[in-house]
């Protein structure tokens, strides 16, 4: 498995689970809401949710768990859509998660999300090669290798648009990530979308050249740690014990002291690679290390009108369900309370509280 994005983020599965989802949802929906002292928190290796691992392990998410009087386990999972499934059917209270993942299963299936920690953006970690050429316009009328689906298949919708073109002037070839690095070395292909490291690996050949990244759509690729809406509202002691948590641990790893250092190490190994393999997937991500900087980005117009271009996105490619009519289908609350979509069907919220309470030092 690619130890940094996925080739668990297409989506076939999506339709086989779909039943059992909803099903497991509404069972489960009451015992959520319920005041508890256990939670189980699901994360998956990439760049950006390593420290999570790391927070485990060294002990700081147990010290912050203990703090607030309650028990959280992080758990591991390998197949980045099944951690959303189990999350989505409430074997985990929370997942680390994109967010247009977070829009597209749980939130279109039902089960109301909050965004608890927006940890950072991708920031040069996805992007579209061509072969041969420098310019993006020469696209057109390629095959255009990809996770379908996925967020590359976002970031080609998003580099088309930004020349006038759609996915009309090109074939999208579904293509997992496992398989991207060798179907690029391959005579037949010439155009891939990818993510790091194989970005890295296929941009290093002398015919490459990567036309178009994620630096050139900043804040649109983030990645979250979600919660389910009910237990947070239920049991706000998880919220500050996971945002305190994750703060001490961005200050242990932004330092460029020993400790600093060892715990990248440690996150990069964890994760596949080493030290210099892990900073340099760190040089393309905007890790927001200050819990300020996170509120800022959340309370910005940032949020809203990325969320507009994923919705649409969305539900161009039915990924808002066979019920959704329109893109309105799924309400998405911000924090200044604002809602793009139905208020009625609030499923996705974005909340900066308990961010600001670690700003403030409050937790």
């Amino acid at each position: 498995m690619n130890p940094f994005r996925f080739a668990f983020r297409h989506l076939p599965i999506r339709l086989l689970m779909l039943g059992f989802l909803l099903a497991a949802v509404a069972a489960s929906g009451t015992a959520q809401a319920q005041q508890k002292d256990s939670f189980r928190i699901a994360w998956s290796i990439y760049v950006g949710w390593m420290p999570w691992g790391f927070g485990a392990e060294s002990g700081i998410v147990d010290k912050w768990a203990e703090k607030y009087g309650i028990d959280i386990e992080v758990v591991q999972i390998n197949d980045y859509i099944e951690s959303i499934n189990l999350y989505t059917a409430g074997s985990f209270d929370g997942v680390s998660v994109t967010n247009m993942d977070a829009l597209t299963i749980p939130a279109a299936g039902g089960v109301d999300t909050t965004a608890l920690i927006v940890g950072d953006f991708s920031d040069g970690n996805d992007g579209l090669i061509l072969k041969d050429s420098d310019r993006l316009e020469d696209v057109r009328g390629r095959d255009v290798h990809l996770v379908e689906l996925s967020v590359s298949h976002y970031l080609l919708a998003r580099a088309l648009d930004s020349v006038g073109m759609t996915e009309r002037d090109i074939r999208v070839v579904n293509t997992s990530d496992a398989d991207i690095v060798g179907a690029f070395g391959s005579r037949d292909v010439d155009a891939v979308v990818t993510w790091n490291p194989q970005l890295g690996e296929i941009r290093s050949r002398d015919d490459a050249h990567v036309v178009f990244d994620s630096s050139q759509i900043p804040g649109e690729i983030m990645d979250l740690l979600v919660v389910n809406t009910a237990v947070l509202e239920a049991n706000p002691a998880l919220g500050k014990a996971l945002t305190g948590a994750w703060y001490e641990i961005m200050e242990v790893m932004r330092g460029d002291d020993a400790a600093g250092r060892a715990a990248r190490a440690a996150m990069g190994e964890a994760g596949g690679t080493d030290l210099e393999g892990y900073e340099a997937q760190l040089a393309s991500t905007r890790m927001f290390y200050d819990a300020s900087d996170a509120v800022a980005f959340v309370t910005s117009e940032g949020p809203i009108e990325t969320m507009e271009k994923v919705r649409q996105f969305a539900f161009e490619h039915g990924l808002l369900g066979e019920r959704a009519p329109n893109p309105d289908f799924v309400g998405i609350e911000f924090a200044d309370g604002s809602v793009l979509g139905s208020p009625d069907n609030v499923q996705f919220r974005f909340n900066a509280a308990y961010m600001q309470m670690a700003a403030d030092g409050e937790l």
